[in-house]
């Protein structure tokens, strides 16, 4: 294969999930549906936290970053996918690339930090109760999320920085929706041994380093769940865990599945259709977890539609007698 000057390459072509032109249509309307319905759900559960001063507590203050986060990490890749099908294109450019590998990655490594805080935060409530307020003041909730999005920061910029120094081949056909690190590192020409050395290293590191924080803190909280006497505080101290050990074993789940079929040999096709569940469907997913498993959101939520019902009846009444 010729080598490539990475200083040349304006492009890179994006074959998606499929090229059969009948299933573009179905693929456009599927994932423009999610996509909405991510938008909106997250974005439902945003505005119904930060309007009801029940809510605003350190778990809630937590949730609504995932919301957002979740929101961020959804619109990296899928609107770029709807344009291609929508435009019969499969174009991309270089910097739209990398800027779409950056983002990706700073999205979804802040989405693993943010669950591991979040089940810090049970643990710190269910563990030591009477010291939660004292423990999760505001100060500290504000900083472990600044800290979350400085140490994804880094280590998307780590991440992004190894395919800058590479020099890319001709061939600039991508097998996958959207410009994910691994495909990309392997249109290289050069050696991409450091690349690859620094890339799998750096992701275990985060990998574990989450998810055994993560599990850190449910062992001690299974641990103050068995010392509880009574069948009801041992159902309540369990259900205020149950929905975010839901998001994270949906999250680790499918990110696990994604590893698995990029391991395999021929995977290019594979590990794009299961990248689907935690680039959109875990996502998409996340605000129905809390919601339909949470009395408290769901109270939040429906007086949310009642003041937004109630504020769209005056404004109509207001236009009718002016």
């Amino acid at each position: 294969m010729e080598k490539g000057n990475d200083t040349q390459i304006s492009a890179f072509l994006l074959l998606g999930l499929s090229e059969e032109p009948e299933i573009q249509p179905l693929l456009f309307g599927l994932f423009l549906s999610m996509y909405l319905i991510t938008v909106f759900g997250n974005l439902l559960l945003i505005l119904a936290i930060s309007s009801d001063s029940h809510l605003h507590t350190p778990m809630y203050f937590f949730l609504a970053n995932l919301s957002f986060v979740d929101i961020c990490f959804t619109s990296t890749t899928v609107p770029k996918m709807l344009q291609n099908i929508q435009t019969h294109s499969k174009v991309i450019t270089y910097a739209g690339c990398i800027t779409q590998m950056y983002f990706f990655i700073l999205f979804v490594v802040l989405d693993a930090f943010l669950l591991t805080v979040m089940a810090y935060d049970r643990y710190v409530a269910i563990c030591q109760p009477l010291h939660y307020m004292v423990i999760m003041k505001t100060q500290l909730c504000a900083l472990l999320v600044l800290l979350s999005w400085i140490v994804s920061v880094l280590y998307s910029l780590l991440q992004t920085s190894m395919v800058l120094w590479l020099s890319l081949c001709t061939e600039m056909a991508i097998p996958h929706f959207f410009c994910e690190l691994n495909q990309v590192i392997q249109l290289a020409c050069s050696d991409t041994f450091l690349s690859n050395m620094v890339m799998y290293f750096a992701a275990m590191f985060m990998a574990t380093g989450t998810f055994f924080g993560i599990l850190y803190s449910y062992s001690k909280i299974a641990s103050s769940i068995r010392r509880i006497s009574s069948a009801l505080g041992k159902s309540k101290a369990f259900s205020t865990c149950a929905s975010h050990l839901s998001v994270v074993s949906l999250f680790f789940c499918t990110s696990l599945g994604v590893y698995l079929s990029s391991a395999a040999p021929q995977s290019s096709h594979s590990t794009a259709v299961a990248s689907v569940m935690y680039t959109v469907v875990t996502p998409m997913l996340n605000p129905f977890i809390y919601s339909l498993r949470n009395k408290d959101i769901k109270k939040a939520l429906m007086r949310f539609s009642g003041m937004a019902g109630l504020k769209v009846t005056t404004i109509l009444e207001l236009k009718n007698h002016p």
